[in-house]
Formats: structure tokens, C-alpha cells, sequence
């Protein structure tokens, strides 16, 4: 099987405080390393009562501290929000202190709400649109050879490896032009998946960085002893979808059996579409759906997400796709 990951957005679950996640991060960035992942990754993400990894720089030195050899990066950085400097500083920070373990992935969106956003932009077009252009300045900062006058001390010639983050054809194209790898966040927006995928690989320009392309794609994965049990664990991952696209964003709620079944025809829907690209099942039924989604995206990795309240059951989840990788 192809490489695999995982992407951690430190979900506070309801009853549960900040200071836990952090814990449970750390706990399961531990036995990510042990169980054989490729790299572990938070995302920014502002404003949310669910996610605790709003200040992803600092929760990943603290990952990195307790590790040793896994990949610890962004997925992402929402760059917009940040002066390209600041961010050469903090990953070159991280990889003074990791040396040959961090990643970078930038994405355009906010990773919060318009008020949010706009609390941490001040000037919300001006920003996204200099998107590709921050990129650019931001590599210039971590090559080798910087052009501008202005150095990021540390992070001058660390080249830490930057990824293009993207749900929609924007992404695909700007990590095409410039080279970079490119992660697909088709484990909520798959919409646009399989064209993004193909845009990518047709305009891929071949740059210090990467000689060719390289794809990696979200997956969702709920895996337990039984179906009913997986159907149970992921009715958490499902409440916090609804109440975040009703307007009330929440703490990740703890399971309940039936949900799904009892939703409105069009909160199923949504559901269907945002989470299209999940196995929820014991380990046969997610090595199944797995085998057929890489033969489908022919992706180079995968980056599995497993949005489970209980620590202890996501764990296992985690453990029961590392042991499907070894076994394949």
C-alpha cells in the first residue's frame, strides 16, 4: 500500500478542554511513530470551539519534542493570514530544532469564519489575491540563496519542503506551476477531487523541489470491531459537520447511535457529499473502500483523519490502518 499519514486537527471534544487535546495529540503522534505513519500534520484553524491547533507552529514544536523520527508538518498554514516572513521563521525554527523532519503546506483559505478572518487579516482581498505571490516570497526566504534583502533568521537556507494545499482547481494549478507537491482536502470538499487531480498532474512543471508529480489526498477512516461500532464513531465526526454548516460550531459531540438515520433527506445529502471520501466498517470493509480509492485517485499518499471522540477508540482506529498498510 502507498505511503500513509495522518492529519490531527486536535478536535477539543465536548466535556474535554484544550489541555487534553494537546495531550491526546502528543499520545497519538507517539503511537503514529510507532505504528509506522509517514508524517503527522495540524491544521490551522481559528475561532472554532472544536479544533485546539490555532497556533499550529507552537502545538508542533510540542509534537516534535515528544517524537523522534515521524514528519511532523501543516496541513496548513493558512498563509494569508500571516506575513511570509513570520512563517519562514517559525518553520525554520522547527527545523533547527528537527532537523529533516518538518513540513509546510500552505493553504489560501482563512481556517475560520468572515469575522474571524477579518480579525486576523484586517484586509481580506488584498491578502488572498497576493496568495501565489506569498508563496513565492516565502520559498525565497527558506532557499539557499534568498534574493531579498531582508533574511529569516533562522530559516535561510533550511529549505523545508512547502506543500500546496487545496479543495478547488486554484490550488492544482498554483502547486503544478511552481513545482510543489500537492494535498487534496478531499476528506471534507471532494467535489472537485478527481479534476483537480488530473490539472495537476497535466500542468506539473518539474522544479528543484520535485522532479515529478506528487499527490496526496484526505481520507476519512472510522474503523472499529464491528460496522454498528464504526457507524457509532463516526456519528460524531457527522453531528459536527451539521452543526457546523447550520451555524452553530461546536465541540466534537459525543456519539449517538442512529444519527444518521434520523437526519433530514438533506442533511444526509450533505453529508454523503462532504464525506464522500470515508471507510466506516470493521478492518475488511475500510481495507476494501482503501484498495479502491487509491486504484480511483491513483494518489501517492494518503492522509487519514479520524475524527473520533473517545481517544482510546481512535487509537484504535488508527492502529487498525496501520496494521491493513503492513498487511497489504
Amino acid at each position: 500500500m502507498i505511503p500513509l499519514s495522518i492529519l490531527d486537527l486536535s478536535p477539543i471534544c465536548e466535556g474535554g478542554t484544550p489541555a487534553q487535546s494537546f495531550d491526546h495529540t502528543l499520545d497519538l503522534a507517539q503511537h503514529a511513530e510507532r505504528w509506522g505513519y509517514r508524517r503527522y500534520w495540524l491544521a490551522e484553524h481559528h475561532g472554532m470551539p472544536g479544533i485546539a491547533s490555532a497556533a499550529t507552529a507552537v502545538l508542533l514544536a510540542y509534537v516534535g519534542a515528544g517524537t523522534s523520527s515521524i514528519r511532523i508538518g501543516a496541513g496548513g498554514v493558512m498563509l494569508p493570514n500571516h506575513a511570509p516572513l513570520v512563517i519562514a521563521e517559525q518553520f525554520g525554527t522547527l527545523e533547527s530544532l528537527y532537523p529533516g523532519r518538518i513540513d509546510l503546506g500552505l493553504g489560501r483559505a482563512p481556517g475560520s469564519d468572515p469575522t474571524t478572518a477579518r480579525a486576523l487579516r484586517r484586509n481580506l482581498a488584498a491578502d488572498v489575491d497576493d496568495f501565489p505571490q506569498d508563496v513565492v516570497e516565502l520559498m525565497d526566504y527558506l532557499s539557499a540563496t534568498p534574493r531579498q534583502t531582508v533574511r529569516a533568521v533562522p530559516g535561510a537556507g533550511l529549505e523545508v519542503p512547502i506543500w500546496i494545499l487545496g479543495s478547488s482547481l486554484y490550488g492544482a494549478q498554483l502547486a503544478a506551476a511552481l513545482g510543489l507537491p500537492y494535498a487534496f482536502a478531499s476528506h471534507f470538499a471532494p467535489a472537485q477531487m478527481m479534476q483537480a487531480i488530473a490539472v495537476y498532474r497535466e500542468r506539473f512543471r518539474p522544479s528543484a523541489q520535485l522532479p515529478k508529480p506528487y499527490v496526496m489526498l484526505g481520507y476519512n477512516v472510522f474503523a472499529a470491531a464491528s460496522d454498528d461500532e464504526a457507524r457509532l464513531l463516526a456519528s460524531s465526526a457527522q453531528q459536527a459537520f451539521v452543526n457546523l454548516r447550520s451555524g452553530r460550531p461546536s465541540t466534537l459531540p459525543r456519539p449517538r447511535a442512529g444519527y444518521f438515520e434520523a437526519l433530514e433527506p438533506a442533511q444526509r445529502a450533505m453529508l454523503d457529499d462532504v464525506l464522500g471520501c470515508s471507510a466506516i466498517g470493521t478492518a475488511q470493509t475500510v481495507a476494501r473502500n482503501l484498495r479502491d480509492f487509491i486504484a480511483r485517485t491513483q494518489a501517492d499518499e494518503l492522509m487519514i483523519t479520524s475524527n473520533i471522540h473517545d481517544h482510546a477508540a481512535r487509537l484504535r482506529s488508527y492502529e487498525i490502518v496501520a496494521a491493513l498498510r503492513d498487511a497489504a
